[in-house]
């Protein structure tokens, strides 16, 4: 990339000293002409020149992803020694033990495979290997290699490389390795029904999408957030119809609904009861999609009444969130329906409009034999609207797995009528689990009622004190600080709770397993980082000190614990790098579990403060320790900040 825009510096500027000849020789064309085109050249050639410097500070500054330098470094080294080659495997992974070094490449056996189908050439692998270990270009972090059993190369780091990337980090902050091309990504999430209340159905598409978003964000891409909300559809009549029997004057006097779930029940117990009720919920339907001012403003007071219960959801969780219903989508519909046509991929089935997808059995029904629009006509609405108007290179939809065929179908309809290419634009569905009651059924209320999300929330926040207060936190922190400990370990374990989780399977919801201070748990996280923050305050040493130690300590990484701390902080760009490509959080609990408990192996054996025993004042700061304590809680805060907790500094 700075190879390229350096090319272009030189070219811009030889084509500006070629036009500043032509004016001087009084060539044929206008001056004011060339006046303007150097202008515009210069132009350019500024702004290349100061994006190629932010480009290069950026990277300096980023951190590396190790496994991404160890794959070029092994790639070069395949293409040396194989040169005639098409596509082989490049498997480099960090190795298990230490014995077998820091990072395994594991080439030479798939090399083998593909050598003996192509070419019927016996090659054994570890000959593959040393041929590879030959071809290694010179480079800054590899120490050593050394082939193992059947031709796995084991990669040594070098210790300098690591304690230069460990400065860097405390020096420049977390920073994300560049992306290149900063690319739009469009995420649909959480997405919950007017007049229905959210309920724990909600809280995965909700949890998973935000942290979805704060990961893109953070990785430097353009990211929209939009709540697909259900607000618009044949369930509006029947309310609205309720509305104007319960609060005829609700035109001039604000209805004051308290309780919209209430009643959504009572209008849907008289629509399915009530003959003379359920005809004029329909005329209702048909004024409302007509736009008639009076059923607008019913349809935006009902809205509000749900939005302002959403929003009370939202702000516990620290959400952020652009509405974006079907509603907007409701004008896009009929033309959706009219390419359809247009490209003769409608067929009629019964007065109903269908689209057969090629390998989907069940046909998507774009209109009714009313000549209503469906689920179907507003998701590919939506999906057209996100890819043409927004013009997002990346669609993730967060919706749980009972969709997935539905979802399914309508990417490859929108594939089929041209909108666009897989290869170039990535649609994804981010499906996952439902979550299970502890009797592995689904989670319900005793009386088999859905469980509401606020109520969940409220119970998070009371076992939370119950439990700091157990552990007599009370008794040492200010109210103040025993409240954002309060509010930090509820939502946090609740979050983290499912974000622990494989998102494509079921999991449990257990109060008790997510609040226990082992294992796991974004307690025991919790608990872990605010102790970590606490050894150098403990220690006297504050955060101006710790930064003049960044630049100035080499960070010693001679003790075995020292060095594979070191090499967990840094695997952090590679675990994001990851989760990107494949969308699965709990990689990054995993990570961040790891972390934690290499972080308790190395202070178990490394001193950071020597302490006299007798009197217990300090003797000894080892500050390359204190300053690796500073850079797993650095990155650990980074790994909050993306699955979206809130840690304390007192706990």
């Amino acid at each position: 990339q700075f190879a390229l825009q350096e090319n272009e510096i030189k070219l811009l500027t030889a084509e500006i000293e070629r036009l500043k000849n032509f004016g001087c020789l009084g060539v044929s064309p206008s001056l004011k002409g060339l006046r303007d085109e150097n202008a515009k050249l210069k132009y350019r050639l500024n702004f290349l020149k100061k994006s190629l410097q932010e480009e290069r500070s950026k990277s300096t500054k980023s951190m590396i992803n190790i496994n991404s330098c160890l794959q070029e470094i092994f790639g070069a080294a395949i293409q040396a020694a194989y040169p005639d080659l098409e596509n082989p495997p490049l498997v480099v992974t960090p190795s298990q033990q230490p014995k077998f070094g820091d990072y395994q490449c594991n080439s030479a056996m798939g090399i083998s495979q593909i050598l003996l189908k192509t070419r019927e050439q016996k090659v054994i692998p570890r000959e593959i290997a040393e041929k590879i270990a030959k071809n290694i270009p010179a480079n800054e972090c590899i120490e050593k290699v050394e082939i193992a059993g059947p031709g796995f190369i084991n990669v040594h780091l070098r210790k300098d490389f690591v304690s230069k990337q460990l400065s860097s980090l405390l020096i420049n902050g977390v920073q994300p390795p560049a992306i290149g091309k900063r690319k739009k990504v469009v995420v649909d999430f959480s997405s919950p029904n007017i007049a229905k209340e959210m309920h724990v159905g909600h809280l995965r598409s909700t949890i998973i999408g935000e942290s979805m978003c704060r990961l893109f964000e953070f990785a430097g891409y353009d990211v929209l957030r939009l709540n697909h909300l259900g607000d618009w559809g044949t369930q509006f009549g029947m309310l609205i119809a309720h509305l104007q029997d319960k609060f005829p004057d609700y035109l001039t006097v604000s209805p004051p609904i308290g309780d919209l779930q209430a009643f959504y029940k009572e209008s849907k117990r008289r629509f399915d009861t009530e003959e003379e009720f359920k005809k004029r919920a329909y005329q209702c339907v048909v004024l409302l999609q007509s736009k008639n001012p009076d059923f607008i403003k019913a349809w935006n007071l009902i809205c509000d009444v749900s939005r302002r219960e959403f929003q009370k959801i939202y702000s516990c969780l620290d959400i952020t969130i652009i509405e974006r219903g079907e509603s907007f989508y409701h004008e896009m519909m009929k033309d959706i329906v009219k390419e359809f046509e247009d490209k003769g991929f409608v067929q009629v089935d019964d007065g109903r409009k269908v689209v057969f997808v090629p390998g989907f059995p069940v046909p998507l029904t774009i209109m009714k034999s009313d000549g209503g629009y469906t689920y179907d006509t507003s998701d590919l609405a939506a999906l057209k609207h996100r890819l043409y108007e927004e013009k997002g290179d990346i669609l993730i939809y967060v919706v749980d797995s009972g969709q997935s065929v539905h979802f399914q179908t309508v990417f490859a309809a929108g594939q089929m009528i041209g909108w666009y290419d897989p290869k170039v634009t990535r649609v994804a569905h981010a499906a996952f689990g439902v979550v299970l009651g502890e009797d592995k059924k689904k989670f319900k209320t005793r009386s088999g009622d859905t469980v509401r999300l606020i109520d969940l929330l409220e119970e998070g926040l009371k076992r939370a004190m119950d439990k700091l207060k157990d552990k007599e936190r009370d008794k040492v922190l200010t109210p103040e600080e025993l409240k954002a400990a309060q509010t930090s370990v509820a939502f946090g374990c609740i979050k983290y709770a499912d974000l622990s989780h494989n998102r494509l399977n079921d999991y449990v919801f257990s109060f008790d397993k997510m609040l226990d201070d082992r294992g796991n748990t974004a307690a025991y996280l919790l608990y872990a980082f605010t102790r970590i923050r606490a050894i150098a305050r403990l220690a006297n040493i504050d955060e101006q000190m710790l930064r003049k130690a960044a630049r100035e300590e080499v960070l010693i990484l001679d003790h075995e614990k020292e060095w594979k701390l070191g090499k967990c902080i840094l695997r952090f760009p590679e675990i994001l790098q990851k989760i990107l490509e494949d969308l699965l959080l709990h990689t990054l609990c995993d990570y961040l579990y790891e972390l934690a408990t290499t972080f308790t192996e190395f202070y178990d054996s490394c001193y950071c403060v020597e302490k006299d025993r007798q009197t217990g004042q300090i003797v000894k700061v080892n500050m390359w320790r204190l300053l690796l304590c500073e850079a797993t809680a650095t990155v650990m805060a980074k790994g909050f900040d993306i699955l979206g907790i809130k840690p304390v500094q007192r706990m």
